[in-house]
């Protein structure tokens, strides 16, 4: 099942760090970025399953669970260390990466 892969990748990225849609889908041999983002916000167990973590390659935060509102979403990257400024992630090169998560 696809949305079981991705919130498994997803569940590689450690706290204070993020990943994009499109680095998700291309570690899973695909280019269904969009589908990516279909699958997290389906996602039963966030936020066990950190799809907050996941945001657009320009460093925007994109949706989270379903909304494009995303004060939860600002909230939980907060608590973990990463800071979001003007709809964007701050130092967003800098907290991109971690263990499979670039």
């Amino acid at each position: 099942m696809f949305a079981a892969k991705v919130y498994s990748e997803i569940s590689k990225i450690p706290p204070g760090r993020v990943s994009t849609y499109k680095a998700i889908a291309q570690r899973l041999s695909t280019k269904a970025y969009r589908a990516v983002g279909t699958a997290l916000k389906r996602n039963p167990d966030a936020p066990r399953v950190p799809c907050h973590r996941v945001v657009c390659s320009d460093g925007s935060l994109g949706g989270y669970m379903g909304s494009m509102n995303s004060s939860l979403k600002v909230s939980l990257l907060a608590a973990e260390g990463v800071f979001v400024k003007d709809g964007k992630i701050v130092d967003f090169s800098q907290k991109l990466g971690g263990r499979n998560a670039s």
